[in-house]
């Protein structure tokens, strides 16, 4: 472990700050188009602060023209419009409202606030064309995408809009709740909505040149997003069928969906004189290349796996660690956000051999021939999500990977503390927090 330890520290690119993006790390991404930003926890200000930091400097310096992240696809164009100086949101904690499902501190926070106010103010100074746009990839809003599609045809061919509420009305017997829906779908074909929800995406694309070419790029963005929510209702009802026969299937479902919408981005967004460049904001077990990992020998594939497969060294898979800290997760799904502590690294994890060099923060090029060498070997790894339990910690948020083969950078953080929730009067409360926490984060 000693020897370990120091060839790490020698080979560390010790980070000031927060704020301190040093040049190695767009060294690291090099002329890729995609690249992937993780995190080890949907609640750690640091990880959402510095992904920001990364993000501007590659909008900024190396011309990114979106950030695509895990979060319901309706509630990111929200931010999009307003992103672009569209909308009627007046400002970013307007535009983010949209974010109304659990967990909404994941993007509802302080860190997000920030940068969603810096690419508005980015955007004013650039023509329409060339404005940086904020997409969401994830596929649970299969009832807000319907409404999404609906509303876009009723403004453009109000009968289509006719034709496609009646393809749609096959999910009203289940109201609001999709899952009730993929529970009875899945033992009844019968009750199944796929032909609908695969006769209304079709229709909207043979539809495509009539909708998207009426008036430059704001039309062909809105046409994008119609018919990325009829993609989406697809896939949702695909998905929610699938969380009834097993977590390897929906869980391929979910990243092959947000690897798709992906890809379909990227065609939407290049010109005839540039390909596209996204920025993608996930969780490590989605952007991870999960070869890397048990996920992959349990048969699971994600986004960074995908991403690899389809755009080789155009894309760029970067990670995030930490030793200990406070999170803002729920001990149940649904329930209140808490400020949790963080326990300390496991004694045989990546977090704990990075925690014995005594750096506060650092980066690596896992791209590095020696570095890459000694990274190989396969450790434990942390993965706090929108829940964190510590009593079952080693069982419930760690899992087995090859750090090396799983990304092309990682940075940690040693010490780590909680976002800032936008809505901390509706439920955020605090459990076994030292004295010592930043009030100002």
């Amino acid at each position: 472990m000693a020897d370990l330890t120091e060839k790490i520290r020698e080979k560390a690119i010790v980070l000031n700050g927060v704020n301190d993006v040093p040049d190695e790390i767009l060294a690291l991404v090099g002329d890729a188009r995609f690249v992937l930003i993780g995190e080890a926890s949907h609640g750690t200000y640091e990880f959402y602060k510095y992904r920001a930091e990364i993000t501007k400097r590659l909008i900024q310096e190396k011309g990114f023209s979106a950030v695509a992240v895990e979060a319901d696809f309706p509630d990111a164009y929200r931010v999009n419009r307003f992103a672009r100086g569209l909308g009627e949101d007046e400002n970013a904690n307007d535009a983010l409202s949209g974010f109304t499902r659990f967990p909404l501190w994941m993007w509802r926070n302080l860190d997000v606030l920030d940068f969603v106010t810096w690419l508005r103010a980015h955007n004013d100074e650039l023509e329409v064309d060339e404005k940086v746009g904020f997409y969401g990839l994830d596929l649970y809003s299969l009832h807000s995408s319907m409404k999404a599609v609906l509303d876009y045809l009723e403004n453009i061919d109000p009968e289509a809009a006719k034709r496609a509420r009646f393809r749609y009305s096959c999910f009203e017997d289940f109201g609001e709740d999709a899952q009730s829906y993929g529970y009875a779908a899945s033992f009844d074909l019968r009750m199944s909505c796929e032909d609908e929800a695969v006769k209304q995406l079709v229709e909207l694309q043979k539809r495509a040149s009539e909708y998207a070419n009426r008036d430059g790029f704001v039309a062909r963005d809105e046409y994008f997003f119609a018919e990325q929510n009829a993609r989406l209702v697809k896939n949702a009802e695909e998905y929610y069928r699938a969380m009834f026969q097993g977590r390897v299937s929906s869980w391929n479902l979910r990243d092959r969906h947000m690897a798709e919408t992906l890809h379909a981005l990227a065609a939407h967004l290049e010109t005839e004189n540039q390909s596209a460049k996204i920025v993608v904001w996930a969780h490590n077990s989605h952007l991870g290349d999960a070869r890397a990992t048990e996920m992959g020998e349990r048969g699971e594939w994600n986004v960074g796996q995908l991403a690899r497969e389809r755009y080789k060294t155009d894309a760029c898979l970067i990670g995030f660690t930490t030793h200990t800290g406070t999170v803002a997760a729920a001990t149940n799904w649904d329930e209140p956000a808490q400020l949790k502590r963080v326990r300390p690294s496991h004694k045989d994890s990546y977090e704990q051999i990075f925690h014995q060099t005594e750096l506060p923060r650092f980066f690596l090029n896992l791209r590095d021939r020696e570095t890459e060498e000694i990274l190989r070997q396969p450790q434990l790894e942390r993965a706090i999500g929108v829940i964190y339990r510590p009593e079952t910690e080693r069982v419930s948020h760690y899992f087995t990977a090859r750090l090396s083969e799983q990304f092309d950078g990682v940075i940690h953080f040693d010490e780590t503390h909680a976002v800032q929730p936008l809505d901390k009067v509706s439920g955020w409360t605090h459990e076994d927090v030292p004295e010592t926490f930043p009030e100002g984060l």
